[in-house]
């Protein structure tokens, strides 16, 4: 590694070392804020070198999604064929002119960079010189701290190695915590930020689901790592996440992607203006759309009772009384016939009943002269 990356060890520590020159005529030499700020610069330095390839990035961004509908279309045609699919792939992107590598070249060319500026440092824990950092400023890197943690200690640095250095281990432990928590958070707003405001919403694809879930896995990729690298390359990693952030919100804001949230956001902002020229037949649509939306009244909330009330006339109502009433009458009046009929049974059970206690036959009566037989029953 030192071998292939030994020229831009050189080149890194030369960057630092002429920054550090700068700051020393503001700060201490020998303080976290001469060093820090030369690491920071040297970030600012890198970024705006990345610029067009960040613009490269934003463009080929916006043709995979673009691109999206028509690749899922060739997936599922030639799901059966993965040779004939990959071969249809590539003829898209070469008829669209598309590379779906452009989208990672700001990350590829700022890594050696990383690596280099990561083993720097490590030279300088370990109080090896390296590059144009020699044994004096070898010995002001290690005497600067940021915040009470030196640049070259690591989160799990042991307490002995971290008191060599003049710290302590809590000190080193809750800077770098911190910086972590503020790296994550920076990574997750910057890719929250590109899903909400500059993603397309009318297209649903595979695309968006895998920004989704790096949303979310991106975050605990830097805690996990930040643990394990120097406090001046977590200073690095979260000055270039600011940054990133920023020029992302100055993009979005100023050229986000047709269709999304920041582009009618931008619309409504230039329309407002006066700089937007739009079609009359589309304003007057629009404004009709809108006067419509003004004049709705939105129903209040009423009970059942009332909603069945208010949605019959007068007429139909009194008619629906009658009915009720009638229909009421007609079912008291088999009631009432059952009822009649089952007391004259009642009546007639009782009569039949005294008939046989005094002996006599059912029906026949107690006293009294007998009515006369007729003459051919006799």
């Amino acid at each position: 590694m030192d071998t292939i990356l030994g020229p831009l060890y050189y080149a890194v520590s030369w960057i630092i070392v002429q920054f550090h020159s700068l700051y020393s005529l503001v700060f201490d030499k020998n303080s976290g804020w001469a060093w820090g700020l030369s690491i920071v610069s040297l970030v600012v330095l890198i970024r705006i070198c990345l610029i067009p390839l960040f613009v490269k990035q934003i463009k080929a961004t916006r043709n995979m999604q673009a691109l999206q509908p028509k690749m899922k279309a060739i997936q599922e045609r030639y799901k059966s064929d993965k040779q004939r699919q990959s071969e249809e792939m590539m003829k898209l992107y070469k008829e669209t002119g598309t590379n779906p590598l452009s989208s990672c070249l700001p990350i590829l060319a700022q890594s050696p960079f990383f690596i280099s500026l990561y083993q720097v440092l490590n030279h300088i824990a370990q109080g090896k010189t390296v590059g144009f950092i020699d044994k004096e400023l070898l010995d002001s890197a290690r005497q600067a701290h940021i915040f009470g943690a030196p640049l070259s200690v690591k989160f799990l640095d042991s307490a002995a190695k971290v008191q060599d250095l003049g710290a302590t281990l809590t000190d080193v432990r809750v800077v770098t915590i911190i910086m972590i928590v503020l790296m994550s958070l920076s990574q997750f707003y910057t890719q929250r930020q590109l899903m909400t405001k500059n993603v397309d919403l009318s297209v649903k694809t595979p695309f968006m689901q895998q920004q989704k879930m790096l949303m979310y896995v991106f975050p605990v990729i830097f805690a996990v790592i930040g643990i394990n690298v120097p406090a001046g390359v977590l200073l690095y990693w979260l000055t270039t996440n600011v940054w990133t952030m920023g020029q992302q919100m100055f993009v979005i804001r100023r050229n986000p992607t047709p269709g999304s949230l920041a582009f009618k956001q931008r619309q409504d902002r230039l329309r407002a203006k006066g700089k937007l020229k739009e079609d009359p037949a589309e304003v007057e649509a629009r404004k009709a759309v809108e006067a419509a939306r003004a004049k709705r009244q939105q129903p209040k909330r009423q009970t059942k009772a009332k909603r069945q009330v208010a949605g019959t006339t007068p007429a139909a109502s009194d008619a629906a009384s009658a009915a009720s009433t009638a229909s009421d009458a007609d079912e008291q009046k088999p009631s009432l016939e059952k009822k009649q009929g089952e007391s004259g049974t009642d009546a007639k059970a009782a009569g039949g009943a005294k008939d046989a206690k005094a002996g006599g036959k059912p029906g026949q009566r107690k006293s009294g002269p007998q009515r006369p037989k007729h003459p051919s029953k006799k």
